[in-house]
């Protein structure tokens, strides 16, 4: 499965690919959000909630997100260099697909457990929350480019470790997580984009969506929602799911409107 989609295979070394490959999809994936058309009939808020409620400049998010950005390839360049090979020319054995796919499903488990507890963390204690947390929640409608807009430290405690923590229980390859990385940045791309497209798979395969994180956006689901960013299932254990339903906005897009007091 993965291998016939190796492109890079001698020209880069995987563990190139899985520094910066990542980075490359998150611009072009939230880049292709920021250009679409208004789309007015499928946004969560409306553009003057978003110019009102948002209390920092798009300037100052990219900004933002190049710093983490910049941290989490030092970091992964450093892990691959300890646990892998970084020359283009040295292939190494892959496991069978079935066995990537169990360790990407295994890496998926354990990025949401470190996410969900220390995330909630940074919530239940006020210093956190106050002095690096609350710089993500200055977008109170979120948008796609500021996914990864976060204080540089929670950057690397939440995402950064995160990512290398998964990585290293999941025991899979540089070449795997390339995969793995991509598909994680487009996840949570897509959770802050704020739309709710027709057909868009991440909706319909995972309840973890763009519907489920926005709750978290708003004041009154901020103790709720944790999950991020692929299942709910430690809200629901937890007793931190906040159900909701989304309803058709008079002037246009859909309300998450919140069902719980």
């Amino acid at each position: 499965m993965f291998g016939t989609l190796v492109f890079w295979e001698g020209y880069v070394s995987d563990e190139m690919m899985g520094t910066f490959a990542p980075i490359v999809i998150y611009w072009f994936y939230s880049g292709i959000y920021q250009i679409l058309p208004p789309l007015d009939r499928f946004r969560l808020h409306t553009r003057k909630e978003e110019e009102q409620k948002n209390l920092v400049a798009i300037s100052t998010v990219i900004k933002g997100v190049l710093l983490q950005q910049l941290v989490q390839a030092t970091v992964a360049r450093i892990l691959f260099l300890v646990t892998g090979s970084s020359s283009p020319t040295e292939k190494l054995i892959q496991p069978s697909v079935p066995v990537q796919v169990i360790q990407i499903f295994i890496a998926m488990i354990v990025m949401d457990t470190w996410q969900y507890f220390v995330h909630r963390y940074m919530h239940q204690n006020k210093f956190l929350y106050r002095h690096i947390h609350s710089q993500h929640h200055k977008l109170v409608v979120p948008y796609a480019i500021g996914a990864l807009y976060n204080h540089p430290l929670e950057g690397l405690l939440l995402d950064t470790f995160g990512g290398a923590i998964s990585f290293l229980i999941s025991g899979m390859t540089a070449q795997t997580a390339v995969f793995f990385f991509c598909f994680a940045v487009m996840k949570t791309v897509d959770d802050h984009c704020g739309l709710w497209l027709p057909g868009n798979i991440f909706h319909i395969f995972f309840q973890n969506n763009t519907a489920y994180h926005d709750v978290h956006h708003q004041l009154q689901g901020a103790k709720y929602n944790y999950s991020q960013p692929f299942f709910s299932i430690w809200d629901r254990v937890m007793g931190t799911y906040m159900p909701y339903r989304l309803v058709n906005r008079e002037e246009g897009g859909f309300e998450v409107r919140q069902l719980k007091s």
